[in-house]
């Protein structure tokens, strides 16, 4: 027994799914209460990209042992790129009731109920999350996005420079800490974010063109051609390059009058 399942792993290591999948249907056939068997069986059919018998397996594997957390996570993978919403929050909730102090599975929910439309019940599961994890910077990005796709800029901003208490000189955060802060016509602020996007990372072409286009917008024109020279220096599309290249011109046209 120990020896099909060795096999099995060492196919699994080599990406030799077929050959796990062979060894481990062996040795489900033995130990046929084995949970972690039938987990490792959807695995091998989810890489083969066998959905349908990698769901079955992971059934199986919970209903034979509902304790054991990556089941729920393979599962609700599945779910979540098929889009089986229903089914996911469903199967999370069950492992919540299973495994209540994993709070894995309240993250999952929550992003489950973002993309079903349900962002009262994501805050509610992400403020719990927060509560018992204070430095949990993904659940205050998630809360971030929901807020400002809400319009609600000001609790956006809050969750994006919690973010940096614990993730500091990220070029991303500075990005949208500027979007925000922009949404909210704190335009200085969103600024200072995009510039700090850019001391974080020189290749970051976005934050360059933001720049640029609040530059312009505050009658900054001198400031607003220098980013938009940068930007443009980035590989961009060749579309968006001629854009923005007459855009540049009148501006300096305007510059010089």
């Amino acid at each position: 027994m120990n020896e099909k399942i060795e096999k099995a792993l060492e196919c699994f290591k080599k990406k030799d799914y077929n050959g796990a999948i062979d060894f481990f249907t062996s040795a489900a056939e033995i130990e046929t209460d084995n949970a972690e068997i039938y987990n490792n069986l959807g695995l091998c059919y989810a890489n083969i990209g066998d959905d349908e018998k990698a769901e079955k397996n992971y059934l199986r594997s919970i209903e034979l042992n509902p304790k054991i957390p990556q089941s729920y996570i393979n599962l609700s993978d599945i779910y979540y790129r098929q889009k089986r919403l229903g089914e996911g929050i469903n199967i999370l909730s069950y492992a919540i009731d299973m495994l209540p102090d994993d709070l894995i599975f309240r993250h999952y929910l929550a992003r489950f109920y973002m993309d079903d439309a349900k962002q009262d019940l994501a805050i509610d599961e992400l403020e719990y999350i927060l509560d018992r994890q204070p430095d949990n910077y993904d659940a205050y990005y998630d809360l971030a996005k929901i807020y400002f796709d809400f319009g609600n800029y000001d609790s956006a901003i809050e969750n994006l420079e919690n973010i940096l208490k614990f993730k500091e000189d990220n070029e991303f955060i500075y990005y949208y800490l500027g979007e925000a802060y922009q949404a909210n016509d704190e335009i200085d602020k969103a600024i200072s974010n995009f510039l700090k996007a850019i001391a974080t990372n020189n290749k970051f072409p976005l934050a360059y063109k933001k720049v640029g286009i609040l530059f312009m917008a505050r009658g900054d024109i001198e400031d607003a051609v220098e980013y938009f020279e940068d930007y443009l220096n980035f590989d961009i599309p060749q579309e968006e390059k001629d854009s923005v290249g007459k855009l540049l011109e009148k501006l300096k046209v305007k510059n010089e009058k």
